[in-house]
């Protein structure tokens, strides 16, 4: 292949792998600003499009950006200099930057199982099944077996290890003693009583709110918030991974791994 290839081609490839018909219906991947039909010699690869994202992208002259989450998720009336989400889209068009997203059908096709990996889990099965097929289930999370039974403190420390993390936040009793666990990239808090389902005594997972975590507590699930990112933000390795396969000649940068946040 040459060192350019057209947008189109690129997300033709990438969705034979992570297919637009794995994501969920509330979902909204794809193309979402540009052309496809310009040609890609630079791809920038991002968790989130924001105005930082892009005024990088932009500065190493990008013709794509390819994110996790989608930047537009509602219908928009307007496009324009006097909102937020206008000023990104105007930008991304001033730079010639066709921006794609790929989200929970990324989730269902490989971000489950890295995370699974990641824990080194076992016996792993489908958290929450949203397609069944002769050969396998396909869905969001994972539930398996850790590789040794240990404490929930120990748990933490283990995930904190396993993603290269500086904290979590624990809902539990630190001394209980856990060995099947569930695993839920970004936002799981909608995953609790799949979990329960699932036999896990732990959920690992982000963005677990106040209410949430006592209510998973009270029903027998102990919760370790890793973080929206901290659970995800492998997904621009994956990518790179991915493009490489697609064409080597391709050019690619990955926005700098750091948390959105500070402890303090």
């Amino acid at each position: 292949m040459g060192d350019t290839m057209k947008g189109r081609e690129i997300i033709e490839k990438l969705e034979k792998k992570y297919p637009v018909s794995a994501a969920e219906s509330w979902d909204n991947p794809g193309l979402l600003v540009g052309d496809d039909e310009s040609q890609v010699q630079r791809v920038y690869l991002t968790l989130d499009v924001t105005k930082e994202a892009i005024c990088e992208a932009a500065a190493w002259k990008a013709d794509m950006i390819i994110s996790h989450h989608p930047m537009i998720f509602s219908p928009v009336n307007k496009i324009n200099n006097h909102s937020f989400l206008g000023e990104k889209v105007l930008k991304l068009i001033q730079n010639g930057i066709t921006c794609y997203a790929m989200h929970t059908n990324f989730d269902v096709c490989k971000m489950a199982e890295i995370n699974a990996d990641f824990l080194k889990l076992q016996d792993v099965k489908v958290l929450y099944v949203t397609e069944r097929g002769n050969e396998k289930e396909e869905g969001i999370g994972r539930v398996g077996m850790l590789p040794e039974r240990m404490t929930l403190g120990e748990c933490a420390q283990y995930v904190k290890e396993c993603y290269h993390l500086p904290q979590v936040k624990i809902f539990g009793d630190l001394k209980m003693q856990v060995e099947k666990v569930a695993v839920c990239g970004g936002s799981g808090k909608s995953m609790v009583q799949d979990a329960l389902r699932g036999g896990a005594k732990v959920l690992i997972t982000g963005d677990i709110d106040h209410h949430t975590g006592l209510d998973a507590l009270d029903q027998g699930l102990a919760i370790i918030d890793a973080g929206h990112y901290g659970t995800e933000y492998f997904f621009m390795e994956q990518v790179k991974k991915d493009l490489a396969e697609i064409n080597s000649a391709l050019e690619v940068k990955c926005a700098e791994v750091k948390l959105p946040y500070e402890y303090r």
